[in-house]
């Protein structure tokens, strides 16, 4: 199947909000349960970067996004970063195709951005397969660093890459 990446717009938040939840309640999906996704956290980080995947019936498919960070110091990072697939449409290189335009954008960004950092939940192998694949390097351990609502700890794997 084919789609198109382009910049996310406001128009968009509506879709955002569906589809961020829809990714939110599989296991391992996102971080945030589907309850924490709302109309302000979608317009939030609409003020970074952010990217949509656009299937041919105009439907949103996927979305990343993350921001480059405001202190002086770190000003030549982008960190923050949330991928989202809707699960009906995982496989299909959504979530490879939506880093490299981020990646391609983040490198054209004046000033310059030089590194881009994630966390993983280390439940969650699939996504950190994909961020190694795209040249993310572990970092770091964040030991306990989640908690489910059962009770159950989980580690973050911290990851960058220099761009």
């Amino acid at each position: 199947m084919s789609f198109q990446i382009r910049a996310a717009t406001p128009e968009d938040v509506t879709a955002l909000v569906g589809l961020h939840r829809a990714a939110a309640a599989v296991p391992d999906g996102l971080a945030r349960r589907p309850d924490e996704i709302t109309q302000d956290y979608v317009e939030r980080f609409l003020a970074g970067i952010s990217f949509v995947a656009v299937g041919p019936d105009g439907g949103i498919w996927g979305e990343i996004h993350g921001a480059r960070e405001s202190v002086a110091l770190f000003a030549h990072v982008v960190s923050n970063l949330t991928v989202a697939v809707h699960p009906d449409r995982q496989g299909l290189g959504i979530g490879s195709k939506l880093f490299e335009v981020l990646i391609a954008h983040a490198r054209a960004m004046d000033p310059p951005v030089l590194r881009i950092e994630l966390a993983a939940g280390a439940g969650n192998p699939g996504a950190i397969r994909l961020y190694e694949r795209l040249g993310f390097k572990h970092e770091g351990r964040q030991v306990a660093r989640g908690r489910y609502p059962d009770g159950r700890l989980e580690d973050d794997i911290l990851m960058g890459m220099l761009i």
